[in-house]
């Protein structure tokens, strides 16, 4: 039996006005809010997982059950891959999408958090996914996407090759509009329906939606 998922409404028409100033703030101070403790506790469960490993390292945020985190292991079994996601519901259901291969691990944490741990550590990473986030599609909502909060200036310092997919299309405009002001080039095109990475775009599929992303190579030089 196929899914079905609602198209994204929202009352934002285009760009939002106040993308530009929230922004350059958060690009221009840090976060001071405290970091909770199951996080620093599964991000040291993640450093003993990764041991003296200095080979190329991939960031799964929003990582959900998993799935993606396993397919992206698999197409890269050369590096450790990290998947991140903030519901224990989610990721306690990972078993479901797990595969035979121990290059991935799926942990509980608060991302915003666990990306400034990562930049503590002075990690960097070789790829970093940002797949179907929450697009929080009010317009009064804006500063809870990733790219209109805090934790943006944390995925420009941690660099790599960034992708983030969306079947809301604004939001991959604003995203690759945020990395602009940053002084990053991104490209956004349409995801070609092949193969699934994750239930959601699965269903978006199935419903008969499409997906975009934005594609760009991260740096914190911005200032």
């Amino acid at each position: 039996m196929k899914s079905f998922a609602r198209s994204i409404t929202t009352n934002q028409v285009g760009i939002h006005q106040n993308l530009q100033k929230v922004v350059t703030r958060h690009l221009n101070s840090s976060s001071q809010k405290p970091l909770s403790d199951h996080t620093k506790n599964a991000f040291q469960e993640v450093l003993k997982w990764l041991g003296d490993w200095q080979g190329q390292l991939i960031l799964d945020s929003c990582c959900g059950v998993g799935e993606s985190t396993a397919n992206i292991a698999l197409a890269h079994p050369e590096a450790k891959v990290i998947g991140v996601d903030k519901s224990a519901l989610r990721t306690q259901k990972h078993h479901v999408y797990s595969v035979e291969t121990d290059n991935y691990l799926v942990v509980r944490a608060d991302l915003q958090d666990f990306l400034r741990l990562l930049v503590l550590e002075e990690k960097q990473l070789y790829k970093h996914y940002l797949l179907y986030p929450n697009p929080y599609p009010k317009s009064a909502h804006l500063q809870r996407r990733w790219y209109a909060s805090s934790t943006f200036a944390d995925i420009l310092k941690l660099g790599g090759k960034f992708e983030v997919r969306s079947n809301w299309k604004l939001y991959i405009e604003e995203f690759a509009h945020a990395l602009h002001i940053a002084n990053i080039r991104s490209d956004i095109t349409q995801v070609e329906k092949v193969t699934p990475m994750t239930p959601f775009e699965r269903k978006y599929w199935e419903s008969g939606q499409d997906a975009w992303k934005v594609t760009a190579t991260l740096s914190a030089n911005y200032t």
